[in-house]
């Protein structure tokens, strides 16, 4: 049986692309990843609803964050290194995101990007019907912010949250 996200998902993802990006800067003095509200009963949103991580003052890291680890760990970590450090192949993603959209990021995973030149040979596939993914790319998201600002170190997270029973019933409606 062959998963493929849906089209409408999809479609969603690469209309978003045209919000215009915030710097990260702006982002960190905005408290752009302050988490302000959890709208769906399953991650946490900042004042702009976009998804954000969730870290308690004794570690523990929201579900979504760590399944962010996780997904990044087995998807990703391959080209962009463990932790989102980079690699010699492609770029730390934990830096990336820290100066990228985030719907420009969506658009990103979703469509790939390739930059092709004299100088340099950058090809990133599209990841769009990957539900391996796309189905955790706000998760991804929440984990790299995570860590490029800083709030969550490197290696598997020490604490973390239960999966809720509204995660898992998304995850599983996601994963059909």
């Amino acid at each position: 049986m062959k998963t493929t996200v849906s089209l409408g998902a999809v479609a969603a993802l690469v209309l978003m692309a045209g919000v215009s990006p915030l710097a990260s800067a702006e982002a960190a003095a905005q408290g752009v990843d302050v988490a302000v509200a959890s709208t769906d009963g399953i991650r946490s949103y900042n004042a702009d609803e976009v998804p954000t991580f969730n870290i308690a003052e004794d570690g523990t890291v929201d579900w979504p964050t760590f399944s962010g680890y996780r997904r990044y760990q087995s998807e990703c970590h391959v080209c962009h290194g463990p932790d989102g450090m980079g690699s010699t192949y492609a770029p730390p993603l934990k830096d990336s995101v820290m100066r990228l959209d985030y719907y420009d990021f969506l658009a990103t995973i979703a469509n790939g990007k390739q930059e092709v030149g004299a100088a340099m040979n950058l090809v990133m596939p599209a990841f769009g019907t990957n539900p391996n993914v796309m189905c955790y790319v706000d998760d991804i998201w929440t984990y790299l912010r995570a860590r490029g600002s800083g709030a969550l170190d490197r290696g598997r997270p020490a604490k973390r949250a239960d999966k809720t029973p509204e995660y898992a019933e998304v995850e599983k409606t996601c994963m059909e």
